[in-house]
């Protein structure tokens, strides 16, 4: 499970780049239930925050890298941005956007690992992360497609110091690793990682890519605010044994995310 104390290398921030911000608010908000508060004023809305019961869940932002597609950006907590961007170069990463200071708030770095796929680092300063996880409307997993697991693996472990642990799925669907934070339990794992052939990852011109798994009160229930609000369902839903009910969804800008209904505790 994720939670808000946010240990190095556990999942503390993420954020929308979408080509049409107040489109991608009005979405968000009807899917998730979500309140979208601009930082800026007037129609030209550039970006802002999204809410859940008053506490920050996510950002949004305006996408404006050439030819980048739409896509949730997943941020890891890290105590030192800049020896983590060591780390990255290394192992055969690269750094796409260099260790930045954002105010007093914290301190961020972009990167992408060794075949393509993309994520970040923060280094709290006064803003430590969301405020809210693992609760309907929030983030509750990460997960990254890949082409190459074991590459994968090598690459994230030497980054962030993460323990694997891997399990069959059922009906021949492959292995999926389970992520946990440096040195602590299982009940802290906090995402996954999958291999699919490179034809599996057209979204990302068969780069590997990460993406949010969002906790819902009602699987079918959020699908059908997807599908009714413009977006599309590449998957499911469908009932994950000891997982719960999922759907891999689309945004109207074809940035990917998946809602999940948890399995209640047995």
């Amino acid at each position: 499970m994720i939670t808000t104390d946010f240990v190095p290398g556990s999942p503390c921030w993420l954020d929308l780049g979408a080509p049409d911000v107040p489109a991608a608010a009005a979405f968000y908000s009807a899917v998730l239930g979500w309140d979208y508060e601009s930082m800026g004023e007037g129609e030209d809305m550039e970006g802002g925050m999204f809410r859940k019961d008053g506490k920050i869940v996510a950002g949004l932002g305006k996408l404006s890298e050439e030819g980048a597609r739409s896509a949730w950006m997943i941020y890891y907590s890290v105590a030192d941005a800049d020896a983590t961007t060591q780390a990255v170069q290394n192992a055969g990463g690269t750094v796409r956007v260099a260790p930045m200071d954002l105010d007093e708030w914290g301190r961020m770095a972009q990167y992408s690992d060794p075949l393509g796929g993309q994520f970040a680092v923060w280094q709290p300063g006064t803003n430590n992360g969301v405020e809210l996880v693992d609760d309907p409307g929030s983030l509750s997993w990460t997960e990254l497609y890949t082409s190459d697991a074991e590459a994968a693996k090598e690459f994230y472990g030497g980054v962030f110091g993460w323990q694997f642990s891997d399990m069959e799925l059922p009906g021949g669907g492959g292995t999926y690793s389970l992520i946990t934070p440096a040195g602590l339990p299982e009940e802290r794992m906090h995402g996954g990682l999958m291999e699919l052939p490179k034809e599996n990852l057209a979204l990302a011109n068969g780069r590997p890519y990460w993406h949010p798994v969002f906790a819902v009160a009602d699987c079918d229930a959020a699908v059908a605010k997807v599908t009714g609000n413009g977006g599309s369902v590449q998957m499911g839903p469908d009932d994950a044994e000891g997982v719960g009910r999922l759907a891999v969804c689309l945004d109207p800008s074809n940035a990917d995310f998946v809602v999940l209904t948890p399995a209640s505790p047995s």
